[in-house]
């Protein structure tokens, strides 16, 4: 069996730049037009009381993006507000006008006409992309990278898309679907990564994630919570990541509480990256086999690693099998705490937490990181069963991973 690998963040600090991308304000704009939608609904933040105190914790918060908009994961919500961002510029406006009756009017269509919004995906983002053009009135073409399930691609397909499965890895997918998009009149490209000379779009996105983040602050404060003392988020490019660290920094500018990144062991650039400790980005190339799909990704975005090294705690390189474990726990819960239905990106987290708490093999790392009896972590369960097959094959039938 793998095992996990970590690093303390020792990367040099920068003038941090980036953290006010995910200003309080901005992240306010972003879930004023998310609840603008009339099929938006608050993810629940599921209480696991029955699980921390199995682990020795004194809280376990986990939320539950299964319900987001019905499509089963969290990504719609940076997709959907980076497109508003766009439509509100090519007009002159201010996205807080886009609102859900007015891109879906014909005003808009007047005034607006179509656009062609181009993705790489590995699913999730590709859905919610597509959706939202779908709602929207506008065009969707969506490139998935090789190894791709049916089901992922039958989601997408079925908002109207134009959708390929190609036979390279996600960053290069990511450049195809850039270079589509430039060579396409009225074609944009919106991608959850970021580089040199592309941040504008992807700073809209994270703050569209900022949804989740902001909704998780408010439910805590409803359950009696000021402030968690950890967080746990895991990371592909970093988006999601630098997303829900740069809110919290914000948020609680003076005691961030201690967070802690996790990526999939096959594709852990912003592991690789801390460990070097320099502060320049390493990249993961090539396949990336890992049954966390929507963490497969090799290249890391600008905007995200520059809060993440200014913020940051711990980096963590998880295996398969924590995903794996986490996703059997949240699956059968402790009697009386709610089930959370979490795909293989989704459950990193409990899986990362509950080894740490029960394993003497990482008491090193518990220690460094400071989980206790007095802990209150919150977590991002980021999708559902987005892949059925594979999720009953984990759960129900115990397959094996690394």
């Amino acid at each position: 069996m793998d095992k996990i690998k970590w690093t303390a963040n020792r990367m040099p600090k920068t003038e941090d730049a980036q953290l006010p991308v995910m200003g309080l304000d901005k992240v306010a704009k972003a879930r004023a037009f998310h609840q603008s939608f009339p099929q938006y609904s608050q993810t629940p933040l599921a209480e696991l009381g029955g699980m921390a105190k199995e682990l020795g914790l004194k809280g376990l918060y986990v939320k539950d993006e299964s319900y987001r908009f019905g499509l089963n994961a969290f990504k719609v919500l940076g997709g959907s507000f980076a497109m508003a961002n766009y439509i509100a510029e090519s007009l002159g406006r201010d996205v807080s006008e886009m609102t859900y009756d007015y891109l879906t009017s014909q005003k808009l269509k007047d005034e607006f006409g179509q656009a062609v919004f181009f993705t790489a995906t590995d699913g999730n983002h590709g859905r919610g992309v597509a959706w939202a053009a779908n709602k929207l009135g506008q065009k969707a073409v969506v490139h998935m990278p090789k190894g791709s399930v049916q089901i992922r691609y039958d989601n997408i397909a079925k908002e109207g898309a134009q959708v390929t499965i190609e036979e390279v890895n996600y960053d290069d997918c990511v450049r195809m679907a850039a270079a589509e998009a430039e060579a396409t009149p009225r074609g944009v490209i919106v991608q959850d990564t970021a580089w040199e000379g592309y941040e504008k779009i992807p700073s809209w996105i994270m703050q569209g994630y900022g949804t989740m983040a902001s909704e998780a602050a408010a439910q805590l404060a409803q359950a009696g919570v000021e402030r968690p003392t950890h967080i746990f988020v895991q990371a592909g490019v970093g988006s999601l990541a630098g997303a829900v660290q740069g809110y919290f920094a914000n948020l609680f500018p003076d005691n961030c509480p201690t967070t802690v990144v996790m990526e999939a062991q096959a594709a852990d650039c912003l592991y690789r990256s801390a460990q070097a400790g320099d502060g320049s980005i390493r990249f993961v190339t090539g396949d990336m086999p890992t049954i966390m799909a929507g963490l497969a990704c090799g290249e890391p975005n600008t905007i995200g690693f520059d809060i993440l090294r200014n913020h940051t705690a711990f980096f963590v390189s998880c295996p398969d099998w924590v995903s794996a474990l986490g996703m059997r726990m949240l699956g059968a819960p402790v009697k009386g705490d709610p089930q959370v239905v979490s795909g293989e990106s989704g459950a990193v987290g409990m899986g990362l937490v509950a080894t740490l708490m029960t394993n003497p093999e990482y008491k090193e790392l518990r220690d460094a990181i400071g989980l206790d009896e007095n802990s209150v972590i919150l977590m991002f369960s980021t999708e559902g069963d987005t892949d059925p097959q594979n999720y009953r094959a984990i759960v129900w039938g115990g397959k094996q991973v690394n």
